[in-house]
């Protein structure tokens, strides 16, 4: 078959248009398809702007500039230079397990009842108390009890913390502010809940830091955030454990030599 003039240059065209289309532009000679404007376009209309003329118009902007650009860094070798090398693989790797985590927590979700147990178990921890303690912090046990004996005995509390080893109190009468009993160690904690206002402990209190002479100057309920004040907070920090876990299982599975 043989083609006039004519009709050679509307098959040529035919043929043509649709190569054409499949690009956005070409930017010294090289050319940028059009399907690399769509993961950009669907990214816009998720955070709810409108597929417009306007803002492929700007999609394409961004593309040709940004090509430009590249062309313009392998033509000076960044490419080859070790530094960027290494840079964009730790770049290659932290999206790879970005991605891993993202599918992980997908698969396994926290759930509302999740979150509810966690905040209940945060609630119990807390207590419904906060208390305002002092404290005298030393390292040996017989010297806790002649605190205490000298207390017994009369003597200013906030004279004798001023040999505190925990230096940040001792300036201040042993002063610790207000504590709840998940802000302190258990030892402490349990100690405080035995105590009224105005009383200290009559046996010296051992915590992994040393022994403490506590005494109790006010005590008020506890007011913690409501659920809903939390929830998001919340959600996140077990989101993060999800990923801890995951991360420590595989270790754990792998053959490490």
């Amino acid at each position: 078959m043989t083609f006039k003039p004519a009709q050679l240059l509307v098959v040529l065209l035919v043929t043509a248009f649709p190569a054409m289309a499949q690009n956005l532009a070409t930017v010294n000679g090289k050319a940028i398809p059009a399907s690399k404007a769509e993961p950009y376009v669907k990214q816009a209309l998720a955070q709810g702007q409108k597929d417009t003329p306007q803002l492929r118009a700007m999609i394409k902007d961004r593309l040709v500039g940004t090509e430009v650009l590249l062309q313009e860094a392998e033509k000076a070798g960044y490419s080859k230079n070790d530094d960027v090398k290494l840079q964009i693989e730790l770049a290659r790797q932290q999206i790879l397990i970005q991605a891993l985590m993202r599918t992980h927590v997908e698969k396994n979700p926290v759930t509302e009842a999740d979150i509810k147990a966690a905040y209940d178990k945060w609630k119990t921890q807390n207590g419904d108390n906060e208390y305002h303690p002092a404290h005298i912090l030393v390292e040996k046990e017989d010297d806790a009890k002649a605190i205490i004996s000298k207390l017994k005995g009369g003597a200013k509390f906030e004279e004798l913390a001023k040999q505190s080893k925990d230096t940040g109190s001792a300036g201040k009468g042993g002063d610790l502010d207000w504590v709840s009993q998940a802000n302190v160690p258990p030892a402490f904690a349990a100690a405080l809940a035995t105590l009224k206002k105005g009383q200290f402990t009559e046996t010296p209190v051992k915590t992994e830091v040393g022994f403490h002479v506590i005494k109790l100057d006010d005590v008020r309920p506890l007011k913690l955030p409501t659920l809903e004040e939390v929830k998001q907070q919340i959600g996140e920090s077990l989101v993060q454990e999800k990923v801890q876990a995951y991360q420590q299982s595989l270790i754990k599975k792998a053959v490490i030599k």
